[in-house]
């Protein structure tokens, strides 16, 4: 898929709690096509500890309103930063990049399991399942129901259950714990930190169902050039950033 770098306005920052934005970001030029999974790197300016792009998934596309989406979790300099950005402020973005999510059968049975800034990428793809006839199930995780993010939007697109570290909302426990997870599901798609993601792919393995995971490791560059992001798969190191970020399970080192 051809990359871009283009400078994109800023339509909206809306700030969803003390950790967490959303960046709606625009173009006078349609917004070229863009798949669930994949991420931008974002230029951070005048920033006196940031250097490279930060990158960020992908977290909706709004064709109606040629619109991109990034949900930033504030970590650093660079994202704090970025929580900074004002309306009609131009950034450079370089989009879309990396790989996608595959697209299930329409008689499958689809669960999209998220946890903190992991939910970034899972929204896209309940949007494409919508569009394609298939209902897609969101377990979300997250510490309190104050870090919970963007339910309303999710319920858009399929059905949201949640769970909290504290059980202030949803079950208590982690993702892993839900009873959800007594369900049958033909296809799991799971974002967030790596424990997590490790806790479901054993659980993916151990009752035989295919699952892809979006890795978050770090990717300086966005085009496999500073090898930052490299993981160790069972075909040999790949980097994140041209080769994922996302993965089957299958394909990866994790359970052995």
């Amino acid at each position: 898929m051809k990359k871009y770098m283009s400078d994109l306005i800023v339509t909206a920052n809306e700030q969803l709690n003390n950790q967490y934005f959303l960046l709606k970001l625009t173009s006078k030029e349609t917004l070229p096509e863009m798949l669930p999974g994949q991420f931008a790197e974002v230029l951070v300016d005048n920033s006196a500890t940031t250097f490279l792009r930060r990158p960020i998934s992908i977290h909706f596309v709004d064709t109606a309103n040629n619109e991109l989406w990034l949900l930033v979790q504030k970590i650093g300099d660079g994202t704090r930063k970025m929580g900074e950005f004002v309306v009609g402020q131009s950034v450079n973005l370089l989009f879309p990049l990396g790989n996608s999510f595959s697209m299930p059968s329409s008689h499958q049975k689809v669960l999209l399991i998220g946890g903190g800034v992991g939910v970034a990428p899972l929204l896209m793809m309940g949007a494409e399942l919508q569009k394609k006839s298939i209902q897609a199930v969101f377990l979300l995780g997250a510490r309190s129901k104050n870090d919970l993010l963007e339910l309303d939007v999710f319920a858009k697109y399929g059905k949201v259950y949640t769970t909290t570290e504290d059980g202030s909302h949803g079950e208590k426990g982690y993702v892993t714990h839900h009873s959800l997870l007594k369900e049958k599901f033909d296809k799991l798609y799971t974002c967030g930190p790596t424990p997590m993601m490790k806790a479901v792919a054993a659980y993916a393995l151990k009752n035989n169902i295919d699952c892809e995971v979006s890795l978050e490791n770090s990717m300086a560059c966005g085009i496999g050039a500073c090898l930052c992001c490299v993981e160790d798969t069972k075909e040999g190191h790949k980097c994140v950033c041209t080769d994922g970020p996302v993965f089957n399970i299958k394909d990866l080192k994790w359970q052995i």
